[in-house]
């Protein structure tokens, strides 16, 4: 076989594997999300070698997705780590053979200490499932290795088990958008969804204008503001607004006439504006569905706080 033939042969396995999975749901699945679900404490995952690897990142995107997780080495529980856990937590402990001494050896201590054990192996038959509360069926007929040796379909699996898991339970709690990026802000969502028109708004050289002043004038201060747009302002409240668009279209319009023209005669009367504490996701949706670049910021009377154009939501 070639290079390319091997590949895709290798990914044909690994998602049959995967297909093959959901004839394994059954109750054991809800039971164990229940667990996970009215956990007091933490969900602690457990594994070794290539089942630790897959359980580490399991353990990251159960806690980034609002149930708190982390992963601990059997191993490290030998040397005092055992201290990390409490009544009112959870184990999910893995091993695509569930005979795994080093985990075997940690089980007894889990159950001393009266905590649920979920399991995850490909075999049912297994010691650590015989000791589980629930056992997450994660078999496969062979593993994508061309030797069926190394751990490929069973850790790929494996992995979209723990993914299912999260899922569940982000669909139980009702776990929305705004609350992924509380446990993301560094990445762009938590930016989108955290980040306020107060942390981005322009507030200094705003281009001021009278509704009431003349177009010639108002090119010119539009043209300083560098924001292409003049926010028209009436007894220090928000009257309208106009933009480059509106100054081309009423020269086109008017031509020579256009000079003797007035900003009230081009603006907008109905701007649209946010508060201050408006998510920079929001604004993004009101100048998507508006077609527009810029949304001023008010205060509860109206009064010009600051502008938010487009390049300041590409965060």
């Amino acid at each position: 076989m070639t290079d390319k033939e091997n590949a895709i042969q290798c990914i044909k396995d690994e998602a049959q594997a995967v297909l093959d999975l959901i004839a394994k749901i059954d109750d054991n699945f809800e039971k164990a999300v229940d667990l996970m679900m009215h956990c007091t404490g933490k969900v602690i995952v457990t594994g070794v070698g290539k089942s630790g690897h897959i359980g580490a990142k399991i353990a990251a995107t159960l806690a980034s997705t609002g149930t708190p997780s982390f992963f601990i080495n059997p191993l490290d529980v030998f040397h005092g780590d055992l201290g990390v856990m409490a009544k009112g937590d959870v184990v999910l402990a893995i091993s695509n053979s569930g005979q795994t001494d080093e985990l075997l050896r940690f089980i007894p201590m889990v159950l001393h200490m009266d905590i649920p054990i979920i399991a995850m192996s490909g075999n049912p038959q297994s010691l650590l499932a015989k000791y589980s509360t629930c056992h997450l069926n994660v078999s496969v007929e062979k593993e994508a290795c061309p030797l069926n040796l190394a751990p490929t379909s069973s850790t790929t699996v494996t992995l979209v088990m723990g993914d299912a898991l999260a899922v569940a339970l982000m669909n139980k709690r009702h776990f929305q958008p705004q609350d992924f990026a509380m446990f993301h802000p560094g990445g762009e969502l938590g930016k989108r969804l955290l980040t306020t028109a107060q942390d981005v708004m322009i507030t200094e050289n705003l281009p001021i204008l009278s509704p009431k002043m003349h177009l010639g004038e108002a090119i010119i201060l539009v043209s300083k503001g560098k924001l292409g747009l003049g926010v028209a302002m009436k007894d220090d409240r928000i009257a309208g607004i106009i933009t480059d668009g509106d100054i081309r279209r009423a020269m086109e319009r008017w031509r020579a006439e256009f000079f003797d023209r007035s900003v009230c005669d081009i603006m907008t009367q109905s701007p649209k504006t946010v508060s201050p504490q408006t998510k920079i996701a929001e604004i993004q949706r009101i100048m998507n569905e508006n077609k527009i670049h810029n949304v001023l910021v008010s205060d509860n009377d109206n009064r010009l706080l600051g502008v938010v154009d487009r390049y300041a939501c590409i965060l």
